[in-house]
């Protein structure tokens, strides 16, 4: 039997938006007539993205906690309940073999009824500190996918399989790609490139790295690859015409801009993590200090504790970042070192695994 069908819920960030979309590109290729449906959140990022890469998407109406302005949590409990009846007719009209989660606040109502109804659950946990969402949901999953070794303290210890994350196809052999990826971008051959991620919105204290900082870069050489967020394009547009630096407020071909860069600096967001170990660049995380448990710190506390990368915490950037990065573009011993470590923590075959685990619940 073929003709399975399939739910993926999760979104909110690219983090959890291309781990669901790679799942289900790999899930397609050993089932052709396979049919997927994507529950989201209305107005978020996978309302426009999923259905960019060919799959349909329902929207709930749900948003997460807001721990800085408790005035809008008032009316999260209607939203819970409404998301939860929402799934209800959802999970009746489409009938699904499976359902997978991959983190975020949409994933909840929907993974909830379906284990209510017996449907087989399989959770994909990205980060070394799980959500709170896929903490409540873990007890009534049959599998738990985790790219990080010690989350037994979370999870039962018998569901959880390590299997890394899935990224991207296009992410694989880069290097094969810079001629390309350095015309795409209009490189200065005579420079070194800079990528600079802040995540898929942006992030707020990098950019204003980056604007304090570009006259340092042109003096060391270094031009920009700049994705600055659409929440902060309008305010760093500007920088369009400055040369040597190239903005945007999102990157359509990622692979290409990890192509033509020689250095990264990123959020260090799980899924992040897993695509900078594939393209095995030297990279500097400065971790977000506004999510949850502080776990992007210590996604790249395991990273930099291993020689695989820089980590420097936002409060030290006035202090500590030009003295760190004029020691990295300097030091072509530390710029390999890096590489390599790096590159020994890629796991190309995550998502592989991650379908060998969904193809045991629907018995294929």
């Amino acid at each position: 039997m073929n003709n399975y069908k399939v739910i993926i819920s999760g979104g909110g960030t690219g983090g959890h938006i291309y781990p669901a979309l790679s799942i289900a590109k790999e899930l397609q290729a050993s089932f052709p007539k396979i049919k997927f449906l994507f529950v989201g959140a209305m107005g978020r990022m996978e309302m426009e993205r999923v259905p960019k890469s060919g799959y349909s998407i329902v929207g709930l109406w749900i948003s997460g906690f807001n721990r800085v302005n408790m005035l809008k949590n008032i009316l999260l409990p209607i939203k819970v309940l409404i998301s939860i009846l929402h799934s209800f007719f959802i999970l009746k009209k489409f009938k699904p073999n499976v359902v997978i989660g991959t983190g975020g606040f949409a994933s909840g109502p929907l993974l909830y009824i379906a284990s209510v109804f017996g449907v087989p659950i399989l959770i994909q946990e990205q980060n070394s500190y799980p959500g709170i969402t896929n903490r409540l949901l873990a007890k009534r999953a049959q599998s738990i996918c985790v790219a990080y070794n010690g989350l037994s303290k979370f999870f039962s210890s018998e569901k959880i399989k390590l299997t890394g994350n899935p990224v991207r196809q296009d992410l694989f052999n880069v290097d094969d790609k810079i001629l390309e990826a350095k015309s795409y971008f209009k490189q200065n051959k005579n420079f070194k490139t800079l990528l600079v991620l802040g995540g898929s919105l942006g992030a707020k204290r990098i950019n204003q790295l980056i604007k304090e900082k570009v006259k340092f870069f042109n003096e060391n050489n270094i031009q920009l690859i700049w994705q600055c967020g659409s929440l902060y394009f309008d305010e760093y547009k500007e920088f369009e015409l400055k040369q040597n630096v190239y903005i945007t407020p999102y990157i359509k071909r990622m692979d290409l801009a990890y192509a033509a860069s020689d250095f990264i600096i990123s959020r260090s967001g799980a899924g992040s993590i897993s695509e900078l170990c594939i393209v095995g660049r030297p990279v500097i995380f400065i971790p977000s200090p506004n999510v949850a448990e502080d776990h992007q710190t210590t996604n790249a506390k395991i990273i930099s504790n291993q020689g695989a990368a820089l980590i420097i915490k936002e409060k030290n950037l006035i202090n500590d970042f030009e003295r760190q990065f004029f020691e990295l573009i300097s030091s072509k011993r530390l710029q390999e070192r890096l590489k390599k470590n790096i590159k020994k923590l890629s796991k190309p075959s995550a998502t592989k695994k991650i379908v060998d685990e969904i193809k045991i619940l629907l018995k294929a």
